[in-house]
């Protein structure tokens, strides 16, 4: 299984993975980049299934999906590193954060699944519509839960770029991580997890709710928790300035 990456910022300098959002690319990052890249060296990658990584039949699982992340790990000779992960790719880290301890200092995860909160059934549907007709009926929907109506309005350009990337996902990639998000529960090892963590989740969230990130704080051994108001989903375009500057904070 190979991952496609991008690597920027100085090659001796502390390495940070960046995990995307089911549906996009390691692009969706361009708001994080110069800032992290000052500082660190940073590896953004596309999941299996997603930008010019391999899309291999599915279903897959969430232990796929980080395997994948230690693989690349290993390809690259880095022996530990920081995470990075949104939304599926915050999924990825909190199995990371569980499983690879021995491989990662610190990790940040904003909006953060750890379970199916809607229902396994409602990602296996959208698995079957993706497969049957592509990803161009849910990228509005999707979209219009990413982002509020007035920084879409105010930002077209920016919308436009994640709606590129949707569109040019692999359905049947799409649909085999819908069917990881649909199968996993990390919660039952989240007290296992030792390093530190800073979770981030909005108040406008309805892709995943507040109300089911809020709780992991509790259940992490010395999570930390932001809650930002005004923003949706996909925060790390909707809110760079305080995203980057919670990211420098905790990672350093």
């Amino acid at each position: 299984m190979r991952l496609n990456y991008q690597a920027t910022g100085p090659e001796d300098a502390p390495v940070v993975l960046l995990g995307s959002s089911l549906g996009t690319t390691h692009a969706m990052w361009a708001p994080q980049l110069d800032a992290l890249s000052q500082r660190f060296r940073v590896i953004a990658f596309d999941h299996r299934g997603h930008g010019e990584s391999d899309a291999p039949d599915g279903p897959y699982t969430i232990e796929d999906l980080g395997g994948d992340v230690i693989d690349l790990l290993n390809e690259l000779l880095i022996e530990r590193a920081s995470y990075v992960g949104i939304s599926l790719g915050g999924a990825v880290g909190l199995w990371l954060a569980e499983n690879a301890p021995d491989r990662f200092h610190r990790f940040v995860l904003l909006c953060p699944p750890a379970y199916p909160a809607a229902g396994a059934q409602m990602w296996t549907d959208r698995a079957a519509q993706v497969r049957a007709e592509g990803t161009k009926p849910i990228v509005e929907p999707t979209l219009s839960r990413w982002f509020l109506p007035e920084y879409a309005a105010a930002h077209p350009a920016e919308v436009d770029t994640i709606r590129r990337q949707l569109l040019a996902t692999s359905p049947e990639g799409y649909a085999a991580c819908c069917e990881a998000l649909g199968s996993m529960d990390l919660r039952p090892a989240l007290a296992d997890v030792t390093a530190p963590v800073l979770l981030v989740t909005t108040a406008s969230d309805t892709s995943i709710p507040p109300e089911t990130v809020i709780p992991l704080a509790a259940q992490i051994p010395g999570a930390h928790l932001e809650l930002l108001e005004n923003a949706a989903h996909l925060v790390t375009y909707s809110h760079p300035t305080e995203i980057n500057h919670l990211l420098l904070t905790h990672l350093t």
